[in-house]
């Protein structure tokens, strides 16, 4: 019996070891083992559906993505260094577009007047939530029950103080939705192309300033553990505050995005992105802004190329399928760490 079984030990040892590798490079490289997969789905598409409308709709995808990941990166640094989970904030970017309407319809400030004004309104709600409420709570030491109810019902503040004062009636933006241009067969509306360079350039600004700057190290450091960081010597409330400005910062700018990409704006526009941008923060793994971008940018893609094989009108449950599937195979997101659930 045992010089029966030994020679088999060697392959099932093998095969241990293979599936032990491959857990291994994909724990190594969660990245690399995306980008590889996303290139094998595209090769795939193209193989069926042809070059040009798979080109276009990763196009498509690649617009969606860009404010999808800028309004994820917000909401993970806030579950990062503070791990509070703020359903306000697709109100957030709710406020930030009905902000540029004001200063860009109301007071007919050019367009790009009106994208700094959105930014810099928003963060200013997002730094006074911070002193009104979020810094009270935390020195009560106010549980994640207390704060997700708090952070609900200021999503339902803002909505409805925007319903109040502007109405629910569609409100457009003055960009220019008709213009397009072409180039390799692809066509891509002007404004469209703006959203999506400056969406990028913003997001590698973001990513560069958290490897590279003190402020961003601080941040990370927060991230990782708050109170280590504390006593390590850290100013908490500055980063703290820093935190709430670029998370709210970037809310509004996404918002505002998102409002010239589709050409109208209703006070339940972040209502209906808020889904997408958690499914783009756990799919990247959460507290990770990396992670983020890179799932805001994949569920873009995914919802995109889905409606070359279904209908545009299920798009958005393809997104969330892909999100399954991540999870099933590595529970803590792309980018995450197992110690972050």
């Amino acid at each position: 019996m045992e010089a029966e079984a030994s020679p088999a030990q060697p392959g099932a040892l093998g095969r241990r070891e293979g599936r032990a590798s491959l857990r291994t490079t994909m724990s190594a490289n969660p990245g690399l083992v995306a980008a590889g997969i996303v290139l094998a789905i595209a090769v795939a598409l193209i193989a069926t559906q042809g070059l040009q409308p798979v080109a276009q709709t990763g196009l498509n995808g690649l617009i969606s993505g860009s404010y999808f990941a800028l309004g994820a990166v917000g909401l993970t640094l806030v579950y990062g260094t503070l791990k509070l989970v703020n359903f306000a904030h697709g109100d957030l970017l709710t406020f930030g577009a009905y902000t540029a309407f004001v200063a860009n319809i109301t007071l007919g400030l050019p367009i790009l007047l009106a994208v700094l004004a959105a930014i810099v309104v928003t963060a200013a709600l997002g730094v006074f939530t911070e002193r009104v409420m979020w810094r009270p709570m935390r020195a009560k030491g106010a549980g994640l029950l207390q704060l997700l109810l708090m952070t609900l019902g200021l999503a339902f503040v803002i909505r409805y103080a925007i319903q109040f004062v502007a109405g629910t009636a569609p409100r457009t933006l003055d960009v220019d939705v008709t213009s397009s241009v072409g180039f390799l067969g692809l066509r891509i509306g002007q404004t469209q192309l703006v959203v999506m360079l400056a969406g990028f350039a913003v997001l590698i600004g973001v990513g560069v300033m958290l490897r590279s700057t003190s402020l961003g190290r601080q941040m990370r450091a927060l991230s990782d553990n708050f109170d280590l960081a504390e006593v390590s010597g850290i100013d908490t409330d500055r980063v703290v505050m820093a935190t709430w400005i670029f998370a709210a910062g970037l809310a509004g700018l996404a918002g505002v995005l998102y409002t010239s990409s589709i050409g109208t704006m209703t006070p339940n526009l972040g209502f209906f992105l808020l889904l997408t941008l958690f499914a783009a923060v756990i799919l990247g793994g959460i507290g990770n802004a990396y992670g983020a971008l890179a799932g805001g940018v994949l569920l873009g893609l995914a919802q995109e190329w889905s409606t070359l094989l279904v209908d545009a009108r299920w798009k958005l449950a393809v997104g969330f399928l892909v999100l399954i599937l991540v999870l099933i195979v590595r529970p803590q997101g792309l980018f995450g760490r197992k110690e972050r659930l």
